[in-house]
């Protein structure tokens, strides 16, 4: 993404490093559209979702902050997006003015609070004590860690040409772990842009009510 190119562009004099990760594990790859954005901070492919196993990833864009000595100053969190894509016209794709405005905070204000961790380390009011750091660690539940292992074996099974075995895992994967749209993304349809932005996800989206889709960071100002 432009946004995360231009912030590293910006800090690399300052040891900072941007790691992406695309969680896709669908036939279409990704590389593509990695290789036409160009860029030059690390980029990976994680097919078995072993970062959300790791560290809790359910949605995207979500960032992890790690110190140079391996700790995790910031668990999995929304990384500075607001979801004002709610309220677009879905037949004009036109944003109102104040959701526009919000979500543009929204992003400064993460990448400010990054911008100070890179130059105060522990220092900064934005990086967590390590009993911090734990309290805001996703929770993890059986049914959260059985889901991972199906959704595991359901892509084995697909890789194998066992799709309709496979796509049962998945689903069963995505009833168990609801929170994760990771997860449910890899059965849901795709656009021309390779986005899972269908009328199936704007019925799951809708079928959230007054739940939030990305979960609010606990940062001073962000909404």
């Amino acid at each position: 993404m432009p946004v995360w190119q231009a912030l590293y562009e910006e800090l690399a004099d300052r040891n900072f490093m941007v790691i992406a990760v695309a969680m896709d594990s669908r036939e279409g790859d990704p590389l593509p559209w990695i290789e036409a954005a160009r860029p030059t901070y690390v980029t990976l492919i994680d097919r078995e979702h072993r970062l959300a196993e790791l560290y809790g990833v359910v949605n995207v864009p979500q960032a992890i902050w790690i110190d140079e000595q391996g700790r995790i100053a910031r668990p999995a969190e929304t990384a500075g997006v607001y979801e004002g894509f709610r309220r677009m016209n879905r037949a004009t794709r036109e944003m109102p003015e104040d959701v526009a405005r919000t979500m543009a905070e929204a992003r400064t204000t993460y990448l400010d609070a990054i911008r100070d961790w890179v130059r105060h380390g522990a220092e900064s009011e934005h990086a967590l004590q390590p009993d911090q750091a734990r309290a805001h660690l996703p929770a993890l539940t059986e049914d959260i860690v059985t889901a991972q292992a199906m959704f595991r074996l359901g892509q084995f099974l697909i890789r194998h040409a066992e799709r309709e075995e496979g796509d049962r895992w998945l689903a069963e994967a995505s009833r168990r772990h609801p929170d994760s749209w990771c997860i449910w993304r890899q059965r849901a349809g795709v656009n021309d842009q390779g986005l899972a932005a269908l009328p199936d996800f704007w019925e799951r989206v809708d079928a959230l009510g007054d739940r939030r889709y990305y979960t609010r960071v606990d940062m001073k100002g962000m909404p």
